[in-house]
């Protein structure tokens, strides 16, 4: 390598912003008690992070390639630093979010740059070993997220998962500044502002509809309204698509019935894979009485097989169709969730590690080779936003994933208890319940909505896998589908076979 400074850069970017999507799902239980927090309180944590990075991820890549790849990156880490610092001195629960929400912004304009700053450093084989090492680092931070985020909210406290953030800021900024140069996209390039608002609006409307329906129910006014604005926002954002001229997404690519089906796996892989992982956390603890540590160590069965399976995957599996890979993987995350889909009220931690195991060997199958997918699906003047469109899906698939499995989750718990008592039992209060129902009817509740929720995952993976294996086609000229580039390389001069 050249000079590893601006990939240090780079990777220490990357590794704070993918760990705090982990990071926070082993510290929810203590976030319910110190904030006295409910249930959608929780799910609006893990949510307004995801939405932000998902809704504003197309349109700060185009803004970046406007006004310099690095300038937006270094504003994107100072942003996620200030929120962080934000989310660590919250005192209720609507400031958390509120902070979350900003560092979901910061976090878009850091991920929307960093393969584009990587891509006009390196070049030929120095860009395919930059590369591999930002896969390691992003497979990394998944694993290490639940296991950190349980140490630190057992020593000085959850709120400690966003002071770390801190000095990994001010070096990476630091180092980014040093170390990286200044890159812009093509000149003449216009910002879809229209596109990315009317997306934004699109994407927060429907997943506070899924939230308020777990809470109010699927007919209440407020949930109609909600879906009602996203039908809006969604008519709009095909408008301005269509007439804009440089826009956000071009909708022609949807032609492809390739191109689709990888757009729903995106979609599928994040919410299946991971979005009932918070509720299984609260299960952990508040139930079986686990601490955060021991209860981050359970996922570890997840994340290590990921990332073995993506490690080994790229040596052991090259040239093994992506229609495979991928839809294969969707099947194994599918059986993963139906294999944990037995608990009950005397069930421990362990009856769920078959099932983490098969959903991390699915999600080492998947992660890796979906871009890949994308770029094959489409003609190569349309690479980079593929990209970045999966990229957008996957955060999208994880924030509606979250809120549909959390309505499903309390909707099964209502069968056997009040409303109330329900959403307080899945919001991590289980101990204001003791005095009123049983160890047994609470563990007993939790495990039902839990079966009900992976089932429906698995459903959603199951689905997911069958359509990528039926409409992705296995390019001709190989059997394969070519690793993903970093995006702002020049689109003619990679082989890109069409799907």
């Amino acid at each position: 390598m050249r000079t590893w400074g601006p990939l240090t850069a780079v990777c220490l970017g990357t590794f704070m912003l993918l760990l705090d999507v982990t990071i926070v799902v082993v510290a929810l239980p203590d976030m319910a008690v110190g904030l006295h927090a409910s249930l959608s309180d929780l799910q609006w944590v893990m949510d307004g992070y995801a939405l932000a990075l998902a809704a504003l991820l197309l349109g700060v890549g185009a803004a970046a390639d406007v006004l310099g790849r690095r300038r937006v990156h270094v504003v994107g880490v100072v942003l996620f630093a200030a929120a962080s610092l934000w989310c660590g001195v919250a005192t209720g629960p609507a400031m958390l979010v509120a902070a979350r929400v900003v560092q979901g912004v910061g976090a878009a304009a850091m991920f929307a740059t960093t393969l584009p700053l990587l891509g006009s450093v390196y070049q030929g084989r120095q860009r395919s070993v930059a590369l591999g090492v930002w896969g390691a680092v992003s497979g990394a931070a998944a694993a290490v997220g639940p296991v950190l985020g349980g140490l630190l909210t057992d020593g000085p406290g959850w709120r400690w998962i966003f002071y770390v953030n801190l000095p990994v800021s001010v070096a990476a900024v630091w180092l980014t500044l040093r170390a990286v140069p200044q890159s812009r996209g093509p000149a003449g390039r216009r910002v879809d502002w229209a596109g990315t608002a009317t997306f934004a609006t699109l994407a927060g409307a429907v997943t506070y509809g899924a939230v308020r329906a777990g809470s109010h129910g699927w007919g209440e006014a407020g949930t109609l309204g909600s879906f009602a604005v996203a039908g809006v926002a969604l008519a709009a954002f095909v408008v301005v698509e269509r007439r804009g001229a440089d826009p956000l997404l071009d909708l022609r690519l949807f032609r492809k019935p390739g191109f689709v089906a990888v757009m729903a796996g995106a979609l599928a892989f994040s919410a299946a894979a991971f979005g009932v992982l918070p509720y299984t956390s609260l299960w952990l603890q508040t139930l079986l009485g686990m601490s955060p540590v021991r209860g981050g160590l359970v996922f570890l069965w997840l994340s290590v097989a990921s990332f073995v399976v993506a490690a080994a995957g790229g040596r052991l599996l090259h040239g093994v169709p992506a229609r495979i890979t991928i839809g294969g993987g969707l099947l194994l995350i599918g059986s993963g969730q139906f294999c944990m889909a037995v608990l009950g009220a005397r069930s421990g931690a362990s009856t769920l590690i078959p099932g983490l195991v098969l959903v991390g060997v699915g999600t080492g199958l998947v992660s890796p080779g979906i871009a890949g997918a994308a770029l094959a699906a489409v003609p190569p003047e349309r690479a980079g936003m593929a990209g970045g469109a999966v990229n957008t899906f996957r955060q999208l698939g994880y924030a509606i994933g979250i809120a549909v499995f959390g309505t499903v989750l309390t909707s099964r718990m209502q069968e056997s208890m009040p409303h109330e008592a329900a959403h307080t039992l899945a919001g991590g209060g289980a101990g204001a319940l003791r005095g009123a129902f049983s160890e047994h009817a609470l563990r007993a509740a939790f495990a039902s909505g839990l079966n009900t929720a992976a089932v429906a995952a698995g459903l959603v993976a199951t689905i997911a896998g069958a359509l990528v294996l039926a409409l992705v086609k296995t390019p001709a000229a190989d059997g394969g589908v070519p690793a993903p580039a970093a995006p702002g390389e020049p689109a003619e001069e990679r082989a890109v076979p069409r799907g």
